[in-house]
């Protein structure tokens, strides 16, 4: 039996520029896995497409409406078919961003809604971590791919939280013998030494976020004994500095507030048979007034120099609550307009 809806290809009806499709969902799968829990997974379709009418009886769903939109539905079942074959459940959330990626033309490219959807980078407890959007699926593949990866974006994209998924990824399966997660702690100026407490206080407020994602992705009775044996390091930039890392995947936290020194220094620490990631959003940099990022200039220097890679998210990648990518859009949009203003302001002067 065929894993896939059976589909007629889109038939012209009344009125004349109108199409129908019809899918005929294999009896393996439940009708609930397909259209979801008191239909809420059809809503989201709907919602997707609404000016296309979609009707469904016993297993047979039927779509119509403009040919293209059409067109679209008849992808989008597909590719939820293919999803259900893998044993994964259907969420909201992923028929939304399904239904994203084939508006964008990313369905029609080598990768489709199902792949990006179904690959698993890390299972732990029950819970599985994979991409969501095409983006952080390019962005993981190029860390399979290149040896130095910069994955810059807003807040909410996943930039760490992946990164720390292929780097406890890479430990299990001994592609790497440690992971070392470092940031640059800009609130203390990295003067750790004036600090009271001990090295684990002093680091702690600046590091948690790095221990809060270990503990989704390790047994938390592991991580104690995994940081005290040194194979996993989570330590401030600063503590970076003179050091060769052989054997590693190091992941740079926040590293839009390294300064170009301390970017050039970390980057100057990679070992044999080791792997970076450098995560950041160059939108929200802390450093001290007149202070470079050496984030941003980075991207000048390295653009081009093979091996190298810049993967880049956006809002459309955010897999917080839906409200994040619309706060993080909304910042953008009274960023540009106060950029566009500064500069009507020079040019006024400028005029006088």
């Amino acid at each position: 039996m065929t894993q896939t809806p059976t589909h007629q290809a889109p038939q012209a009806t009344t009125p004349a520029d109108a199409a129908t499709a019809r899918f005929t969902v294999p009896a393996k799968h439940p009708m609930v896995t397909v259209l979801g829990s008191g239909d809420a997974l059809l809503r989201v379709i709907e919602k997707g497409f609404p000016e296309t009418d979609i009707h469904v009886r016993g297993n047979e769903i039927r779509a119509t409406g403009e040919p293209d939109e059409v067109a679209l539905v008849q992808r989008l079942f597909d590719e939820m078919m293919l999803v259900l074959r893998t044993g994964q459940p259907l969420t909201e959330d992923a028929v939304e961003r399904s239904i994203a990626m084939l508006r964008d033309g990313t369905g029609g490219s080598a990768t489709s809604p199902a792949q990006v959807l179904t690959q698993n980078i890390l299972s732990n407890r029950g819970k599985t971590i994979r991409p969501k959007t095409l983006n952080q699926k390019r962005y993981v593949d190029a860390i399979d791919h290149h040896t130095i990866v910069f994955g810059i974006g807003p807040a909410g994209t996943g930039k760490t939280y992946l990164a720390m998924a292929k780097a406890v990824q890479a430990l299990q399966s001994k592609q790497v013998t440690r992971i070392i997660l470092t940031r640059p702690a800009v609130e203390a100026g990295e003067r750790l030494g004036f600090l009271p407490g001990t090295l684990y206080e002093k680091i702690d407020p600046y590091l948690r976020p790095l221990y809060d994602a270990l503990h989704d992705m390790l047994d938390p009775d592991s991580i104690p004994r995994l940081l005290s044996a040194g194979t996993i390091e989570v330590a401030p930039l600063a503590y970076m500095r003179g050091r060769t890392l052989n054997d590693a995947f190091i992941i740079l936290d926040e590293a839009q507030n390294t300064n170009p020194e301390q970017m050039k220094m970390f980057l100057t620490r990679l070992g044999f048979d080791s792997k970076i990631v450098i995560t950041g959003d160059v939108t929200q940099v802390d450093l001290p007034g007149g202070t470079k990022s050496g984030l941003r200039q980075v991207q000048d220097i390295l653009h081009g120099v093979d091996d190298v890679h810049f993967s880049r998210l956006t809002s459309q990648d955010v897999v917080r609550h839906k409200l994040v990518g619309r706060i993080v859009d909304a910042y953008e949009r009274f960023d540009d307009l106060n950029d566009r203003r500064r500069q009507d302001d020079q040019s006024g002067k400028h005029g006088k």
